[in-house]
């Protein structure tokens, strides 16, 4: 896939969070569909809820049977954010708002190919409310899995959607493209480029003008969005996931680093993949402000990280030396 873009398009790109998109994607790692590095744990410290909410809740394994990868998904159970901003309430009524005969032109295009799916989802398939149950089983889905480690999720996508749009702005496609995703290539030629997508699609697609929506995931990888009525979007994974959610496991076994600066001020200087303010360290790592600033003082005095203002922010970021030692 060829996707066409000009330098207009940089002004209208934007980036967005999409907590629904979170949704879908929590329940695509438990059905085991892709793995994300560092995660692990989280798999399994959720995975008695997600057992749960299946057994409970069968729209949720109709939803889960609707999931494939290499393929075409129905586009209304995820649809990308319309804007920067949306609550995971705004993206839901985007969902429930489905013309019938949308969902099921979709449906049927998702389903063929597909083993048989189990008799009760046929049923919900079926259902003149099909939309509104696999919006219910969504929704199932965000308050059991999401919605408790969401303002440390949030926390890694803010971001990282912060550095990203840095980065376009202020040196181009190239930079921006060149580490989202290793199926993705920046190919520059005079006043024009183009994002090409190593995919089954052969066809070419021109932004003019429109700009490219970057949608930052935890759970998930990457996706395109190419066809009305959607805007057209990159989902990509997000960097700074290792250690997201709390600092690491007690029965972790210690590397040098842990053994070098203590277990918690590792954790902090390997969440500074990215540079983050230190509320944001808070929210990611779940440790108290003073416990965060104490780590971030010694860590600055040491070299290993620096400061850097950005308007009413005070953001850190590790030095060449902390990169060093968080990368062994």
């Amino acid at each position: 896939m060829r996707i066409e873009v000009t330098p207009a398009d940089v002004a209208a790109s934007r980036y967005a969070v999409s907590p629904l998109g979170e949704a879908v994607w929590a329940l695509r790692l438990h059905t085991g569909q892709h793995a994300v590095p560092g995660l692990a744990p989280w798999v399994a410290r959720t995975r008695p809820v997600f057992e749960r909410l299946r057994r409970d809740c069968p729209a949720v394994g109709a939803l889960m049977a609707l999931l494939r990868r290499g393929g075409y998904n129905a586009d209304f159970i995820q649809p990308p954010p319309a804007g920067t901003g949306r609550t995971f309430a705004d993206e839901l009524a985007v969902v429930r708002a489905t013309p019938l005969g949308q969902a099921r032109d979709e449906l049927s295009r998702n389903l063929a190919g597909l083993p048989t799916p189990p008799a009760y989802a046929h049923r919900i398939y079926d259902a003149p409310d099909v939309v509104d149950r696999l919006a219910d089983a969504i929704e199932a889905s965000w308050t059991a899995l999401v919605q408790p480690d969401w303002p440390r999720l949030r926390a890694v996508l803010e971001r990282d959607l912060v550095h990203r749009a840095g980065r376009l702005l202020a040196y181009g496609w190239g930079a921006a493209v060149a580490d989202l995703d290793p199926r993705l290539r920046w190919v520059s030629g005079g006043g024009l480029g183009a994002i090409e997508v190593a995919d089954r699609d052969p066809r070419s697609y021109s932004l003019d003008g429109r700009g490219l929506l970057f949608i930052p995931t935890v759970f998930g990888m990457m996706i395109n969005y190419v066809e009305p009525p959607w805007p057209f979007a990159i989902v990509y994974r997000a960097s700074g996931v290792a250690e997201l959610l709390g600092p690491p496991d007690p029965g972790r076994p210690e590397d040098a680093l842990d053994r070098l600066v203590g277990r918690s001020r590792a954790a902090v200087l390997r969440a500074l993949a990215l540079p983050a303010t230190t509320s944001q360290l808070v929210g990611q790592l779940g440790m108290s402000l003073g416990g965060v600033g104490d780590h971030l003082s010694v860590l600055r005095d040491a070299g290993l990280i620096t400061r850097v203002r950005s308007g009413r922010s005070v953001r850190y970021r590790r030095t060449p030396l902390g990169d060093t030692l968080a990368a062994n």
